[in-house]
């Protein structure tokens, strides 16, 4: 079940890690600047944010299984139309189409962890399997250089259809995790309206608007890095994708260090100090990507400090928005999909729309967005009030 849970929860990273060092390649194909090939990114965001919010009440009515099949076909369909698009706009559509049956299994898996775990041992269990899915994003450029080295940047869509199939068959061995007792049963018009009530609630908006800013900077870390180290500083795909992998590791460690020490601690705490390192390590970054100080390193090493407070933000805010509303696990986990996801549609559209050949863009934003998490943790999330199964779920 660990494994299954980590594949889903990597959809996510696995559709656009594997693609990112192809990016100049696909650039030059397609008959596109820059700008536009990063949209692709962004196309895909889209899709993944909005898709979230449909089909988190899909899986609170439905149960989780069959919406997650659902969409796994879903983003066969879109990964081919990806292998077979003959221009940027097409690409960026079949992307949306993509993202759209992606989000179903990230979405829904993380329902599934608050299915099975509350409080302490939900961020515990959701740490692990983060770690576990990171081994994606640490594989998936280094595997798509491995790829385009021997094929065009087609054959990665290509292989993203067999990475599809795949886990659609590994899903039979995954048991339901919400029996028919549990369910919500009320329409899905009503229980997309409820979307108002969570919004409506503080700490909601806290941890959602933490992980959706730090997930501002991330995505623009994704759609940035491939130009600012290939183009900007000459580096191949090929150790573009080492580059990419050290940052995974970092996130890897602070999330197996969140995992054994977020009892002792507060995933609270925790959340807020990984917030306040993001946003110095953005500001950090912002400056040398200015100044042009350090050169390549210059880059590389705010930008590991800034991915690395991952495993203090992402698991810990994912966990104290779940814990609030239990009944409504899925909607919740869409919404802060969603916020999340819709952030980084941001974050990427600015580094593409502001993309002038150097790294400046990028670092701006990644700095900009370090510092709304870390204000969305300060002050929407009290630090008078711990996370615990009891108390989350008398609220």
């Amino acid at each position: 079940m660990l494994a299954i849970l980590s594949l889903l929860m990597a959809f996510a990273s696995i559709s656009t890690d594997l693609y990112l060092p192809a990016l100049p390649a696909m650039a030059l194909s397609l008959r596109a600047d820059a700008g536009a090939v990063e949209l692709t990114i962004s196309g895909y965001l889209i899709g993944f944010s909005l898709g979230q919010l449909l089909w988190g009440p899909i899986g609170d009515r439905y149960g989780r299984r069959r919406p997650i099949a659902i969409g796994l076909v879903l983003f066969v369909i879109g990964s081919a139309g990806c292998a077979l698009s003959t221009s940027a706009p097409m690409l960026i559509g079949w992307r949306v189409v993509q993202a759209a049956g992606a989000c179903a299994s990230v979405v829904l898996a993380r329902a599934m962890v608050r299915d099975l775990y509350t409080g302490h041992r939900a961020a515990q269990m959701m740490s692990t399997l983060m770690t576990v899915m990171a081994v994606a994003p640490l594989l998936g450029p280094s595997v798509g250089s491995l790829i385009l080295h021997v094929a065009s940047w087609r054959a990665i869509f290509w292989t993203l259809v067999a990475v599809g199939l795949a886990t659609l068959a590994a899903l039979r061995a995954l048991p339901e995790t919400l029996p028919a007792a549990r369910r919500n049963h009320e329409s899905l018009g009503r229980a997309l309206a409820a979307y108002g009530a969570l919004l409506r609630h503080r700490r909601v908006l806290g941890y959602a608007g933490t992980g959706g800013f730090f997930y501002g900077g991330l995505y623009a870390y994704i759609a940035g890095t491939p130009f600012a180290y290939i183009t900007a500083y000459h580096v191949s795909p090929q150790f573009y994708g080492v580059l990419f992998a050290v940052g995974i590791v970092g996130i890897m460690l602070t999330n197996q260090i969140n995992a054994r020490v977020v009892r002792r601690f507060g995933s609270d705490r925790l959340m807020r100090a990984g917030t306040l390192g993001a946003a110095l390590a953005g500001v950090l970054l912002a400056l040398d990507a200015w100044t042009g100080w350090g050169g390549l390193a210059g880059l590389v090493i705010p930008l590991f400090l800034f991915v690395s407070a991952a495993g203090f933000i992402v698991a810990n805010a994912i966990a104290g928005a779940l814990a609030i509303f239990p009944a409504r696990a899925g909607a919740m986990s869409a919404l802060i999909g969603a916020s999340q996801f819709g952030t980084g549609i941001l974050g990427s559209a600015l580094v593409g729309i502001f993309a002038d050949g150097t790294p400046w863009p990028m670092g701006g934003v990644i700095a900009l967005m370090g510092i709304g998490s870390l204000l969305c943790a300060l002050f929407l999330v009290p630090p008078h009030v711990a996370l615990s199964g009891e108390a989350t779920v008398a609220r």
